[in-house]
């Protein structure tokens, strides 16, 4: 096994976790996966006809980007669950907080970009840390953006009812001050950062991953020899109309 030398967590531990998250990435969707998210067909005719593409290539750029959407969140897996192994009371509950450290009395929500929660989720996220540090007066509570604004450890300043709430123990932290916090080691997610091509390589390397594949456009047209035509069948078959629907 290759040396990363990182310190704060061992080359075993560090390839291991890499390669859950390799594993977990998707190869394959079929149709059924496909539409399970709900595809517009009005929208990807405008792309169809706006961007003066094939129906094939429109179809296969969607396909890629509901690949990529599942992959995002395996990513999210990865920032969490490498907490696990890091020692010194962090752990990742099953439920609850994202990553805790009971004997710190801290406790993290994370998030993988600073602009991902919407109002009501950024109130309702504040409300819950606002509990805990009723409940626990050494509690430190933690908003973890893996990609912030700038590097950052501030209190957390949040509008709700127009009213602006602030507490120095309710805070925004980028994942590099984190990581800093966790390990003592000011450049612990830069270190992380340089390793992590040569570790994915070596577990790519170690491993067999699937071709990718899929058979959605073959399954649509066995629907209909129209592929725009399956596509409005599939989403809008039971209105009304759409028994004799023809483009």
């Amino acid at each position: 096994m290759s040396s990363y030398n990182l310190g704060f967590i061992s080359d075993k531990n560090l390839f291991e976790h890499v390669k859950e998250t390799v594993l977990k990435y998707r190869f394959n969707i079929s149709l059924a996966e496909f539409n399970s998210n709900l595809i517009d067909p009005i929208k990807l005719t405008f792309d169809l006809k706006v961007y003066g593409q094939s129906i094939e290539a429109v179809l296969e750029h969607e396909i890629s980007r509901q690949l990529d959407k599942s992959n995002t969140n395996h990513i999210g897996y990865f920032h969490q669950n490498i907490f696990k192994y890091l020692g010194n009371g962090w752990e990742v509950p099953e439920e609850g907080y994202d990553v805790i450290n009971t004997t710190r009395h801290i406790y993290v929500e994370m998030k993988n970009k600073h602009n991902t929660m919407n109002s009501s989720s950024a109130a309702k996220t504040y409300a819950k840390m606002q509990n805990l540090i009723l409940q626990d007066r050494d509690a430190l509570c933690l908003l973890v953006e893996v990609i912030a604004t700038q590097s950052q450890d501030i209190p957390w300043v949040i509008s709700i009812d127009k009213s602006q709430l602030v507490n120095d123990r309710i805070r925004r932290v980028s994942i590099d001050k984190f990581y800093e916090m966790v390990t003592g080691d000011v450049l612990a997610f830069k270190k992380l950062c340089v390793v992590l091509p040569k570790v994915i390589e070596n577990v790519v390397s170690n491993i067999k991953t699937a071709e990718k594949s899929n058979t959605i456009i073959a399954e649509l047209k066995a629907l209909d020899s129209n592929l725009l035509k399956s596509l409005y069948l599939l989403s809008f078959h039971q209105y009304e109309g759409f028994h004799d629907f023809q483009l």
